[in-house]
Order: C-alpha cells, then structure tokens, then sequence
C-alpha cells in the first residue's frame, strides 16, 4: 500500500511523502512531533496533504531529523501540456 498522498493544485500535482519516508524508517508521528518538537496537527498535515502554508523551519527540522531533503518529504511535479 502506498503512503503517498497525491493532490492536484493550480499547474501541477504535489506528492506528499512523509507517511511513505517515515514507515521506511519505522518512525512513528508520535516520535517525529516529540523529537522535532512539532506540532502533531502540522506532522498529521503534512502527512495528508492537507497543509496550506508550507513553514520552512518546520520543514527543515523534518529533514535535519529525518536525513532527507524537502524533496524526499514534498515533491511537486508541472502538468505536461
């Protein structure tokens, strides 16, 4: 089963992948909000692409905790026309 959450907006698709990122390293939310010191509301968001504002700092702490680049967490694809 896949964990990533596909949404369509404006020109393109964004993927969100953290749910997908944090099974293959057997994090839990629960773990990740505790050791990043992160909101539950904003990792669960993240997760299901539900967010509407993208906090950089919030992202990098993801990162630095998780070894992976923003890319690996959100990734955003252009509609081919």
């Amino acid at each position: 089963m896949t964990k990533i959450t596909k949404k369509e907006i404006g020109n393109g698709e964004y993927s969100f992948k953290l749910e997908e990122v944090l099974e293959h390293k057997q994090i839990s939310k629960n773990k990740l909000m505790k050791d990043t010191e992160t909101d539950f509301k904003v990792i669960q968001r993240i997760a299901k692409g539900t967010i509407t504002k993208v906090d950089i700092y919030v992202l990098s702490r993801i990162c630095d905790y998780l070894d992976c680049t923003m890319t690996d967490i959100i990734d955003y694809q252009k509609k081919k026309n």
